[in-house]
């Protein structure tokens, strides 16, 4: 019974984890229509802004979050204000423009891990940040700082997209953007505000997860790769899905760690190719 707790209780923190890498990716595909395969890369980046400012300048890496988070959005809002928006106006249709902004990924990809590696080297570092246990539950207490987190950010961002004037017009234009274009919608305004708000979470992310693991500059892809298996198993486009599918795939990482750690991954690829197969929509696609 001891075992099952801790499973299920590691894997519910190591899930909001997931969760908010996975909200990203499904803020930049299914609004901005960009499928970032650089998007691991910008988790990366946080997490070596943290360790930076933590070693530098011993800034807490709770503040450090909102460094990370502002400046990736930052570079988010630039990256489609001017690669994307200019690819997407030389489009002649939105397939082709979703096979040209994934070939652009794929090019920044390169470029901010190649720039981290000339700035940060190739060895492993770590933010040593609460890594204490909590007392009973023998439970890191940086992980449950992480939880929390995660859950204020995903309310903050409920709230946002549910009761402000400009959540509502991202949701309009994830669901038709010409419509919403129509009655008055600043579509390429919204769509950069997505795509920065998309890479912002991926740096929060990684600011969590540099407290908890160990972290290298060539870390950014086996994150992009959950990210994708989580926005499929929720749904496409799917904000509360990626949420839930981030939770259960933290539960089942955990699962396989227990009994088979070198199995991991190949769990993480079984998942995503039965359901590929079985429900290719995800948990809450439509």
């Amino acid at each position: 019974m001891v075992a099952v707790r801790d499973i299920i209780i590691t894997g519910l923190l190591l899930g909001g984890v997931f969760a908010l890498v996975s909200v990203g990716l499904s803020l930049e595909y299914g609004v901005a229509r960009v499928l970032n395969v650089a998007h691991g890369e910008f988790i990366m980046l946080g997490a070596f802004l943290t360790f930076w400012l933590f070693s530098s300048v011993n800034l807490n890496p709770l503040v450090s979050i909102l460094v990370s988070g502002v400046f990736i959005f930052v570079i988010g809002w630039f990256l489609h204000s001017t690669l994307f928006r200019r690819l997407m106006d030389s489009s002649p249709s939105l397939e082709v423009f979703e096979g040209q902004s994934m070939l652009a990924s794929f090019g920044l990809l390169y470029v901010v891990q190649n720039i981290a590696r000339l700035i940060w080297g190739s060895q492993t570092h770590q933010v040593l940040f609460l890594s204490r246990t909590v007392t009973g539950a023998q439970i890191p207490l940086n992980r449950l700082v992480s939880l929390g987190v995660v859950i204020v950010i995903g309310g903050a961002f409920y709230f946002f997209l549910a009761r402000t004037r400009m959540g509502k017009a991202i949701r309009a234009s994830a669901q038709d953007p010409t419509t919403a274009g129509l009655m008055g919608v600043n579509i390429h305004t919204v769509l950069a505000i997505c795509f920065g708000l998309g890479l912002a979470m991926a740096g929060i992310a990684g600011t969590l997860i540099s407290t908890v693991y160990a972290i290298q500059t060539n870390m950014g892809l086996q994150y992009t790769v959950i990210a994708m298996i989580v926005v499929v198993l929720g749904g496409l486009g799917s904000i509360s899905g990626a949420m839930i599918g981030g939770v259960i795939l933290g539960i089942v990482s955990q699962l396989v760690t227990y009994f088979q750690p070198t199995m991991t991954f190949i769990a993480y690829y079984a998942i995503f190719i039965v359901l590929l197969l079985v429900r290719p929509k995800g948990i809450m696609g439509k």
